[in-house]
């Protein structure tokens, strides 16, 4: 089929009217001079460590969250699926979750080859009430967080850098602390997020994350 002259054949997507121009590209905000690397070249010949947020992050995003029984037959599917860490909610944030997580570990639904993982912020009350969720698990990995970005730090939380990492180091020291109120026979793994952490300055997140090492180190 032939076009008529002076037009295209393929129709052009129309510009786009976001005001791009205000803002800056990353590597120009930030400079990371890494010569020596080596990760670049690197295979992955094996498969990573899998963990399945599904029941989590998954849920989160239905407009119907799932009932503790569906939550029971899902991550009964994900056991089937062969995962070996499985996100099992917010305990915390959720009566459902706390709920769920203590169906599992009171019923003994989770296998021995299978490590459960809660989520929780930097919240004294919250991680209390995270821990004693995984009272008598046999393992559990615990993964809090804090936002660290420039835009939150100035308009949500009006810290300046060091009161930001104040939150996530006091944090590590809280769960410390209710892990060993709660969960004294429990094997527990600790994961920290920098929330926001493409908004925020590269040497501050690494500082931020060596600060919290330190603590659980």
């Amino acid at each position: 089929m032939s076009n008529p002259a002076g037009t295209d054949p393929i129709a052009r997507q129309r510009p786009s009217r976001m005001p791009y121009h205000r803002y800056r590209p990353y590597h120009e905000q930030f400079k990371v001079d890494l010569p020596d690397r080596q990760w670049p070249n690197r295979r992955i010949e094996k498969a990573p460590r899998w963990c399945a947020v599904d029941l989590r992050d998954g849920n989160q995003a239905l407009i119907d969250p799932m009932s503790p029984d569906r939550k029971r037959r899902m991550f009964n599917l994900l056991v089937r699926m062969g995962y070996k860490e499985i996100e099992v909610g917010f305990p915390s944030a959720s009566q459902t979750d706390y709920i769920f997580v203590r169906q599992l570990i009171e019923e003994d639904l989770i296998p021995d080859d299978v490590t459960i993982q809660v989520l929780t912020q930097c919240r004294e009350h919250l991680i209390d009430r995270t821990f004693e969720s995984l009272r008598g698990a046999k393992r559990a990995i615990v993964h809090f967080y804090n936002s660290t970005s420039t835009l939150q730090r100035r308009v949500v939380f009006g810290l300046d850098r060091d009161g930001i990492k104040d939150i996530a180091t006091r944090g590590a020291r809280l769960c410390q602390k209710y892990a060993e109120i709660h969960t004294p026979d429990t094997d527990i793994y600790y994961e920290y997020s920098p929330e926001s952490y493409t908004g925020t300055e590269l040497e501050y997140a690494l500082e931020v994350c060596s600060a919290v090492m330190d603590v659980i180190d």
